[in-house]
């Protein structure tokens, strides 16, 4: 996993655990994270993004009932094989992408019918 690809922006509403769910989950989902990948530990992880490892525990327990990953002892912490049909969408990770895309959009300067307008370009 690179080293940037987990943010947490700690001035956001949404939590750090969740956040961290949040964007883990996409990854895998996305296949950004490959089926096997090694996860950094969660201590490695929660000093990376400067957090108490407790917090970033908490997103890879949360991953872990999801079945998106996997924690064996010596092996590690691992993406788990998705399964072959669709999934259920998520509408709470849904909505935290929203928050942390439109707070993003925001500090850029952006106003609403920009961020509308980013949307709609993305869609299509």
């Amino acid at each position: 996993m690179s080293e940037r690809a987990v943010r947490v922006d700690t001035t956001s509403q949404v939590p750090p655990f969740e956040q961290i769910r949040a964007q883990l989950a996409a990854l895998i989902r996305t296949g950004r994270l490959a089926e096997g990948e090694r996860l950094p530990t969660v201590r490695q992880l929660a000093a990376d993004l400067d957090l108490a490892p407790g917090t970033v525990a908490r997103a890879y327990r949360e991953l872990e009932a999801a079945g998106l990953i996997r924690t064996r002892r010596g092996a590690g912490t691992r993406v788990a094989a998705l399964p072959s049909g669709p999934y259920a969408l998520d509408a709470h990770q849904l909505g935290t992408l929203a928050r942390d895309f439109t707070s993003a959009a925001r500090a850029l300067g952006a106003d609403t019918e920009d961020i509308l307008a980013a949307v709609r370009n993305a869609l299509n």
